[in-house]
């Protein structure tokens, strides 16, 4: 005779998550709503608007390649702009066009979002920072880029 406790359910039933068959629940906001965007999806609309505004007066920037990262890598890929020893965190890097590739303009997510304290101000550090490596790019000064450049 087995002294084993049976299960109190069979083991080929799967567990739900939902106890009480309500199911999933829906969105917290319906998606024309600006809450429904995250601050991610939020972040890459204000890099690809301040690329497409540049673009507007700039026609060869269409080649070029407009990204966004979380923060800058720390394995040596930024060693003569950040050292990691206190100098300050990058907030963009310009990437030259090599080997068929294109240009890339990348700019730091999580820097630049420390660094502003409402959406206005995020929105424009981050065209002062798509400027200034587009300006890097060009060979130009940023005021030559975009002449609203430091004014705001």
């Amino acid at each position: 005779m087995s002294n084993a406790v049976p299960p109190s359910r069979p083991p080929d039933r799967a567990r739900h998550r939902d106890r009480h068959g309500r199911g999933m629940r829906g969105p917290l906001a319906p998606p024309q709503v600006p809450l429904a965007v995250s601050r991610s999806a939020s972040f890459d609309h204000l890099v690809q608007d301040s690329a497409e505004r540049l673009e507007r007066q700039w026609p060869q920037l269409s080649s070029v390649a407009f990204e966004v990262q979380e923060v800058p890598l720390l394995d040596g890929d930024l060693p003569d702009v950040w050292d990691g020893l206190g100098s300050p965190v990058p907030l963009g890097r310009l990437v030259a066009a090599r080997g068929g590739r294109p240009a890339r303009v990348v700019v730091y997510r999580r820097p630049v979002e420390l660094r502003s304290k409402s959406r206005e101000e995020r929105a424009l550090l981050v065209h002062e920072v798509v400027v200034e490596q587009v300006a890097e790019l060009l060979g130009l000064a940023p005021e030559t880029v975009d002449p609203r450049y430091g004014q705001d």
